[in-house]
């Protein structure tokens, strides 16, 4: 994926997070949104190892670290608590939305992100509560593997995190949306057809006849 698509899909998964929201940002791609959360938007950054209120990482506190290692800032307001309280949060659904990594997706929402067998994994993690209990589950992935395959599958072949819990997906080629209808192509990234989208899909892909606005 070019660093120019990378940025263009975080820009745009980060336009998702609105005023109000109580957002938790997954390890790994999900974490990088933070670079593109305005500093000045009302928002609550929840990190699953205890912190809520995340700071834009401009002026990182190198006593502070998010959930995957990475130094981040606090901001007025910030709290800090232990795990049982932060899942706590999580299994009581107070998350609006949370974005989380993937190994797959399957085009009815099913996500398998926390193990590929025979490679090395330090667990489940939190992803599974993350995912069934969050009210709105994004994903951002890129739209196929280091070899080409499709990401976004008709039924994942890894074992799932969570079944039927994903509402968007991100990828560096388009935004795709699981509806009951089936899954929807919303947008596409700058210069991405949609026949390569299509071609690059592994799952059923409804397509408006309206023009796709465009990332």
């Amino acid at each position: 994926m070019s660093l120019n698509a990378k940025e263009r899909m975080l820009r745009r998964a980060a336009a998702d997070i609105e005023a109000g929201m109580t957002v938790n940002l997954g390890i790994g791609l999900p974490t990088q949104v933070l670079r593109y959360v305005p500093a000045d938007l009302p928002v609550c950054l929840h990190s699953e190892n205890g912190i809520a209120g995340v700071g834009p990482v401009g002026k990182p506190d190198r006593n502070l670290i998010d959930a995957g290692g990475a130094y981040v800032s606090p901001i007025a307001g910030t709290s800090y608590f232990d795990s049982a309280v932060s899942f706590a949060i999580v299994r009581s659904g107070r998350l609006d939305l949370t974005m989380l990594g993937a190994f797959e997706v399957a085009g009815n929402g099913d996500l398998a992100n926390w193990m590929i067998p025979g490679k090395f994994t330090p667990g489940a993690g939190g992803a599974i509560e993350l995912a069934q209990k969050t009210r709105k589950v994004a994903v951002l992935t890129t739209h196929t593997d280091k070899k080409g395959n499709p990401k976004i599958l008709e039924a994942c072949t890894l074992p799932l995190t969570a079944r039927a819990c994903v509402h968007r997906i991100f990828t560096d080629m388009a935004v795709c949306d699981v509806t009951p209808e089936g899954l929807v192509l919303r947008e596409a990234a700058e210069g991405v057809s949609v026949a390569e989208i299509r071609e690059a899909t592994g799952a059923r892909l409804i397509v408006p006849d309206a023009p796709l606005p465009v990332f």
